[in-house]
């Protein structure tokens, strides 16, 4: 009876910020970009061609690899039509191909532009062939979604399909999209900034560190025709001079493999991650910390600090997801350890905070997956501390106010997980009151929806836990509204992968409360849910693992009702899908799914008197139950009590009452003292002492689960 709020979350990665130049993904193309203009704006559209094609990028910069890739001497070629289009039915054979050729779209935007039927079909076409939308927006008049604005409609200088995202089949959404503008709309300085603003995005380097060498060369040219200009002075002063720019070199070159380093660390763990590159990005890793091995740490800038750790982070995560969870814990604690000092450096960096935190938070995962809860308690106790040390320092910071609130449900699942479920509640609830609060405030983002959905789902767990199913069915049922909102918002697969996992839950709920068709009908909408997404991303293991649980549920729920036949066929289903997820999906998932198809497939056999199948399977399930150490570390005990109790249940029907009795003393004597037990559970102790002749001992057990309505199960043994 796993916890079923939700699957593993392991991409709380740092976003970045909205003063940040947005990296785009750099493909091969005949053209560097193509300029999209109304010919009404021609005079700008000739400066900008002009001013891209004679940019020569600064030399510290050529050959770098950024997150788009290597950066190019010269942005050349740069395509745009020359001719007006009016006449034309479509955009042209010569205008398709140069779409398709070009790695960028440069929209200029203005009021002239948005009603330009061309302007906006070259932008339909761009989106179709690059989803990943490589559009540069840059405005030379208007104002940017002011379509929007009521009595502002004619100042609009975006194009409809510029304010609109596509998917991946190409299609327009309902999606507003976030193009990257630079503003071009002054004179001298403020145009200057604009325009490498664009070139900023489109090498994948910060503004702020393309302004920086474009000033530096302006002062080098004018450092040499000083040096030109006093050439017969002193042979001191060349000296200096060429001291100087001898600095400048080694620390371009520093920053240049600094920069080499956040491509490998950043863009390429994002490349191979979901496609499962392990051993690739084992390598990224080895290759970073290779280049830092010959630094002296002590001597190491804060950034260089921290990018180290991010370093040891990376290789942190492949071992993570391989299972290896001790090797892990040792390269977080490293990370951990260099982003301590950074912080006792800087005591007072947000952003430095920040990074320790997310180390913090990592060694608390691990110790929740590892089955070690008080672990992972002073782990997130820790991350909460430095979470409101965020918010101290920016109180208006959303994502530091987030982060506060997902220390808090951390903090709540690692005292769920040691059976202090009143505790969890508590935390559970304290967080979904702050979360309701900033869903109120912006109610149309999914993030802090999304959030709001998870507390109700660890909240419905906790309730169901202390036995209060009314309590526990209405927050599943309002997770499941708020989702259901969250999809007609125009939300992505997430939500419906969200939505499967509360109409499971809802159907367990059910089940436990004797509902015998709203429990079944809820656990076929979690099995359909699964089934319509898988066609999406047929590759996806974490939607095939949650169509495989849910068809399990479903099969333990139709049996409970005396469904036997259908209930044999949806187990023989969901365990087939289950038997054939990869070994690099989450192997804790992944072995307590197997356990409960071997717990389950010998239940169904002992209900159609196959001793010899129930057997097998019994003894399968102990055998995998015994080896399992699940972030539930109490809930394994009683899962291997429910092994051995159906170990005994076959030997019974053997006639071997010694062999019986055997197995379900061995259960009982493993199941735990002075723990607050949920009904599954106080269930599985009370059948182990009516098998064992104890009824005295077992009926209070079975008073307390009959005054909270829990359906059991008819046994047989």
């Amino acid at each position: 009876m796993g916890k079923l709020t939700q699957l593993p979350v392991r991409n709380r990665m740092r976003k970045a910020g909205a003063s940040e130049v947005r990296r785009i993904r750099r493909r091969h193309a005949r053209y560097f970009a193509f300029l999209s203009y109304s010919h009404r704006d021609k005079e700008l559209a000739d400066w900008l061609h002009r001013e891209i094609e004679k940019f020569r990028v600064p030399r510290a910069l050529v050959g770098r690899l950024t997150d788009n890739g290597v950066i190019p001497r010269r942005l050349t070629p740069v395509f745009r039509d020359e001719q007006e289009l009016a006449a034309a039915a479509d955009l042209g054979e010569e205008i398709h191909t140069a779409l398709r050729a070009s790695q960028y779209l440069i929209v200029l935007c203005s009021p002239h532009a948005a009603t330009s039927h061309w302007t906006n079909a070259e932008v339909e076409e761009f989106k179709r062939a690059r989803p990943d939308d490589n559009i540069l927006a840059a405005i030379a008049s208007g104002e940017p979604f002011a379509s929007d604005l009521e009595g502002r409609e004619d100042e609009e200088c975006f194009p409809p399909a510029l304010r609109f995202q596509y998917d991946r089949r190409g299609r327009p959404t309902p999606k507003r999209a976030e193009p990257l503008a630079a503003d071009l709309r002054g004179e001298g300085e403020v145009r200057r900034i604009g325009f490498l603003k664009l070139i900023a995005g489109m090498l994948g380097v910060g503004l702020d560190e393309l302004v920086q060498r474009e000033t530096r060369r302006r002062h080098q040219r004018l450092a040499w025709l000083a040096a030109a200009a006093f050439a017969g002075m002193t042979v001191t002063s060349g000296l200096a001079f060429t001291a100087i720019q001898a600095r400048d070199a080694a620390r371009d070159q520093r920053r240049e493999a600094e920069g080499l380093v956040e491509f490998m660390v950043g863009d390429l763990r994002n490349k191979l991650e979901p496609i499962g590159k392990l051993d690739a990005l084992d390598g990224v890793g080895s290759r970073v910390l290779a280049y830092y091995s010959k630094q002296d740490t002590a001597e190491l800038s804060d950034d260089a600090l921290l990018q180290r750790s991010r370093a040891l982070n990376l290789m942190a995560e492949v071992a993570f997801n391989r299972g290896n969870l001790e090797e892990a814990q040792g390269l977080y604690k490293q990370a951990m350890a260099g982003t301590a000092e950074a912080v006792r450096r800087a005591p007072d960096d947000a952003n430095g905070i920040f990074e320790h935190a997310q180390n913090v938070f990592w060694v608390g995962e691990v110790g929740r997956f590892a089955g070690r809860p008080q672990q992972a308690e002073t782990a997130y106790r820790e991350y909460k501390r430095l979470a409101d040390r965020l918010t101290t320092l920016e109180p208006d910071n959303l994502k530091y106010r987030m982060e506060v609130l997902y220390a808090d449900e951390d903090l709540g699942i690692a005292l769920f997980n040691q059976h202090r479920f009143d505790e969890a509640l508590a935390a559970f609830q304290a967080g979904l009151g702050q979360m309701g609060t900033l869903v109120a405030l912006n109610p149309a983002n999914t993030t802090y929806r999304k959030e709001y959905s998870n507390l109700l789902g660890w909240i419905a767990d906790a309730q169901r836990a202390q036995g209060n199913f009314d309590a526990a069915i209405d927050a599943r049922r309002r997770q499941l509204a708020g989702l259901k909102q969250l999809l007609a918002m125009g939300s992505d697969s997430d939500v419906q992968a969200k939505i499967i996992t509360a109409h499971q839950g809802l159907g367990i709920l059910l089940t436990e409360r004797g509902q015998a068709a709203p429990a079944v009908a809820e656990l076929r909408s979690a099995v359909d849910e699964a089934e319509n997404l898988i066609p999406i991303e047929p590759r996806n293991t974490t939607w095939k693992f949650q169509a495989a649980s849910a068809r399990v549920e479903l099969a333990k729920s139709l049996l409970a009702f005396g469904q036997v036949g259908e209930a044999s066929q949806q187990a023989a289903q969901g365990c087939g899908q289950a038997a054939v997820l990869p070994t690099a999906f989450s192997t804790s998932l992944r072995k307590n799914l197997g356990t409960n198809c071997d717990l389950l497939q010998s239940r169904l056999a002992l209900s159609n008197g196959a001793t010899d199948q129930a057997s097998r399977f019994s003894n399968a399930a102990l055998a995998a139950a015994r080896a399992q150490h699940s972030e539930d570390p109490i809930g394994d005990r009683y899962r291997l009590a429910m092994a051995y109790r159906l170990v005994g249940d076959v030997n019974q029907q053997r006639n071997d009452p010694e062999g019986a009795a055997a197995a379900w003393s061995t259960g009982l004597d493993g199941l735990p003292a002075n723990v607050a037990e949920r009904p599954w559970e106080t269930n599985e102790r009370a059948e182990l002492l009516r098998r064992l002749g104890r009824a005295k001992e077992a009926a209070p057990l079975s008073a307390r689960l009959d005054s909270i309505r829990f359906h059991r199960m008819p046994q047989r043994h």
